[in-house]
């Protein structure tokens, strides 16, 4: 066969796209067309409104419209089986949460593998925990509620936002740690967990900042502590539970970006820069305080990290205290 000028063309092509993964999508430079965001949770959450704000923003820096897919059910497991099967070419991607880190754990086999069937791009945001407690209850001070609990014949009981989501699992990280018998209260949402918390029905609750932080402002509820390990900017005058006696706790909740396993490395790289450019805003990092959250950029490394950590940690705490799926 001759060696015709087409065949040295599709030759110098093809190296050029092995040199430069991202030279290799014909439509043109990343991204050509609209980017996609599953988020497996229902609309007005805090998962889905940090995807919104930081997915707005990813739009200006891409000059191409982003679309949130919200894929609810089953404890983001529904969404994350519907990401796991999207093409690897980056105009599929995945908003994870907390629960993905807790869901190999407590439901056993998954229809996919968080970190088989997902590469990490990075964690997106933190959602501090705040240790509330209602009015009537005697203790100020994460070191009174402990002493309080420990009491003889006394009875504290917290609500959650259901059994095995991650504030029943740092309500039950604080029993271990702390050597109290809080008793759990399951609810369908935070937002029920809440009511009864206003209402006296329980008396404590491990809330994450988007559901408490309002009330914990009017004064209807009395926070104690914080449980991220660092002081919270929203509110940067409660101290931390580790300050206060349980050096080693911390919880939180948190979203993160992934996409799916075998999306090129340069595309990944691309997507981490410009979504770190993205939560370094001033303006997204004050939308993201408002809305109970706190910009959290990272390297797709560290995010691999601190998933993996974040696996053995809650596996752990549902082994210890016997969790099983509500």
């Amino acid at each position: 066969m001759p060696f015709t000028t087409t065949r040295r063309h599709f030759i110098a092509g093809s190296l050029l796209a092995a040199a430069h993964p991202l030279a290799a999508f014909a439509s043109g430079p990343w991204p050509s067309r609209p980017v996609r965001f599953t988020v497996p949770f229902p609309p007005g959450g805090p998962v889905d409104t940090t995807a919104r704000i930081f997915s707005h923003k990813l739009a200006e820096i891409w000059k191409t419209p982003t679309v949130i897919d919200n894929r609810a059910g089953a404890g983001g497991v529904v969404g994350a089986t519907a990401a796991a099967k999207e093409a690897p070419d980056g105009y599929g991607l995945f908003v994870a949460a907390i629960h993905h880190s807790v869901n190999p754990s407590l439901m056993g086999k998954l229809p996919y593998d968080i970190e088989k069937d997902f590469v990490p791009i990075s964690f997106a945001a933190m959602f501090p925990v705040f240790v509330v407690a209602h009015s009537s209850v005697p203790a100020n001070s994460i070191q009174e509620l402990i002493a309080l609990a420990k009491k003889p014949g006394q009875t504290l009981s917290y609500g959650s936002s259901g059994n095995g989501g991650g504030t029943h699992l740092a309500g039950e990280l604080f029993n271990m740690q702390a050597g109290t018998q809080l008793q759990h209260v399951p609810y369908k949402g935070s937002a029920p967990a809440m009511n009864d918390l206003l209402g006296g029905q329980v008396q404590l609750m491990f809330s994450d900042a988007p559901t408490a932080l309002q009330h914990i402002k009017t004064g209807r509820i009395k926070v104690l502590g914080v449980a991220s390990r660092k002081r919270s900017a929203m509110l940067p005058d409660v101290p931390t539970v580790a300050e206060s006696g349980l050096t080693d706790y911390e919880a939180y909740s948190w979203a993160a970006l992934f996409a799916p396993a075998k999306t090129p490395q340069a595309v990944v790289d691309k997507i981490n820069a410009d979504f770190n450019t993205a939560l370094n805003d001033p303006a997204v990092r004050q939308r993201l305080l408002d809305a109970g959250a706190e910009a959290d950029p990272g390297t797709p490394a560290q995010m691999q990290q601190r998933l993996r950590a974040e696996l053995d940690k809650w596996a752990k705490v549902i082994k210890t205290a016997g969790i099983t799926p509500g």
